[in-house]
């Protein structure tokens, strides 16, 4: 288990029975684990939002984000579907994780198993504005593999 940060934000968690708080596995991980708080199988090709029983209270201007776990990716072919998934800080429910199978076989899911892990950002909110022209650059409206592949 990591050590304690003390110089960070703290995020508060409201646990359900059972649940586990979300946890940074080295001192120089990113993101924390979280774990499932059911018992569950995902069918091949297809999706689940699966339980975590972790309900947030983040502090303004900051989010987390829920991202897939790469070895869950590589080794089995299972993704958050909605990566990177936000929880906003005005967010109290529970952080539910969509989670995508796209393996030829079912991917079973026990409570407790690291299924996702939490990164958590700062947010800085924009303010829009409507004008009748916006700047040109050497790129402009080209998009989409317009800078080629090399």
């Amino acid at each position: 288990m990591a050590e304690k940060i003390t110089n960070k934000i703290s995020i508060k968690f409201k646990l359900a029975e059972g649940a586990a708080l979300p946890e940074y596995k080295t001192t120089g991980a990113a993101g924390a684990d979280i774990c499932s708080n059911e018992d569950c199988s995902i069918d091949p090709n297809n999706w689940k939002m699966v339980s975590t029983g972790v309900f947030p209270e983040i502090p303004e201007n900051f989010e987390i984000q829920v991202r897939s776990r790469s070895g869950l990716a590589a080794k089995n072919g299972v993704f958050v579907l909605n990566s990177p998934g936000t929880v906003d800080s005005d967010y109290r429910g529970e952080i539910k994780v969509i989670l995508a199978n796209m393996s030829d076989k079912p991917f079973e899911i026990r409570k407790g198993d690291r299924i996702a892990q939490l990164v958590v950002s700062p947010v800085q909110q924009a303010n829009f504005e409507i004008v009748s022209d916006i700047s040109e650059t050497e790129r402009s409206a080209g998009g989409f593999g317009s800078t080629g592949i090399r």
